[in-house]
């Protein structure tokens, strides 16, 4: 099953997403791709095969993952939006949340966005407040990607005794809430991402996923987001390949050898990566997580770099991919950054500046 998972997104990646991705970049992620990795169950792909879903082990997931960004990293970034409200459905006590949308999830028959990354700054500017019926939401989020894509999002609210509130909404203009013009970015602007502004929106208890305090919220996020991100060395591994064949065409010596060096580099850090995923508590050696993902995230933006140099003048066509993969490698500096991600990766790069 592995196997068939893979070679369905490697030919998705060959045939579908890498020869668009300059088009993808500049106008944004079509349905068609959607649709593709809908119909690939790529979407699903983790969720629990009695579920619908295609019962792939975790390391299948990040295997995929690599697969996706290296090739459209819009695209990527739409899809990996789907994996919180379907883990947030997967792990929800409420019937009727899972009953409206476990099975469409699992299944890659709807797409899901996300309203949470708030929840990571001091005094969220989205406020929950229980009423009769269920909740209300006011306040404002900045930053939700796959609007206009996505069927559902799920949105997080912070109420007055510190409990976070993760509610599922159909993703669309409604009484209460409604998403600002797209946002102008320097990278991802093709993921279709919007601000929403939400003023007393009603919420059932139907569809509420989950009311817990915002210490344990933090906790989970802390520990997922210490780890480096499988589509960093996505990108990383299309970055290196791209910088060899560019190297070899204009023959330069010193760029084949750097890209041989940050390939060696960056699988080197994966492995070291993959194994605390693979063998070590979650909850355990966050300091030597954030290290490594600091280091990717160095490495990563090292070899694009690399690409525009070797490049040259060429990298700043719109039209040659060395400069939008230079962007995305920059968007993974900030991409899923908490304050101790944050510190890590300066710690990272103060310490090339100044080693010892």
């Amino acid at each position: 099953m592995a196997d068939r998972f893979l070679e369905t997104a490697r030919a998705l990646a060959a045939d579908v997403l890498a020869p668009a991705a300059e088009r993808v970049d500049a106008e944004g992620v079509p349905v068609g791709h959607i649709r593709a990795l809908r119909t690939a169950g790529l979407l699903g792909l983790t969720a629990p095969a009695a579920l619908g879903g295609g019962g792939a082990s975790a390391a299948v997931g990040r295997m995929v993952s690599e697969v996706l960004a290296g090739a459209c990293g819009a695209t990527w970034f739409v899809a990996a939006q789907h994996a919180t409200p379907l883990q947030t459905v997967l792990a929800s006590d409420n019937r009727e949340v899972r009953a409206r949308w476990l099975s469409p999830l699992a299944r890659s028959e709807a797409l899901a966005g996300v309203a949470v990354s708030h929840l990571r700054r001091p005094g969220s500017p989205v406020t929950a407040t229980a009423t009769a019926e269920g909740w209300r939401f006011d306040g404002r989020v900045d930053w939700m990607t796959s609007w206009g894509l996505a069927d559902v999002v799920l949105l997080g609210g912070l109420t007055a005794a510190a409990d976070v509130v993760l509610a599922l909404l159909s993703a669309r203009d409604q009484p209460g809430l409604r998403a600002t013009a797209e946002l102008r970015l320097a990278a991802m602007e093709g993921a279709h991402n919007v601000g929403l502004t939400v003023t007393d929106l009603r919420v059932p208890a139907a569809a509420v996923a989950s009311v817990a305090p915002l210490a344990e919220w933090q906790e989970r996020d802390r520990q997922a987001t210490a780890n480096a991100r499988p589509a960093v060395f996505g990108l990383l591994r299309t970055i290196t390949d791209r910088l060899a064949a560019v190297a070899a065409a204009r023959g330069s010596n010193a760029g084949a050898e750097l890209a041989a060096a940050l390939a060696e580099e960056g699988a080197a850090l994966r492995q070291q990566a993959y194994a605390l995923l693979d063998d070590v508590p979650a909850h355990e050696r966050l300091d030597d997580r954030l290290a490594i993902r600091a280091d990717a995230l160095e490495v990563l933006n090292r070899a694009a770099s690399a690409l525009v140099v070797t490049g040259a003048g060429t990298a700043m066509l719109r039209s040659n991919p060395a400069q939008r993969l230079a962007r995305e490698a920059m968007f993974h500096l900030v991409q899923a950054q908490t304050p101790a991600v944050r510190e890590a990766t300066l710690r990272r790069l103060h310490s090339r500046t100044h080693p010892g």
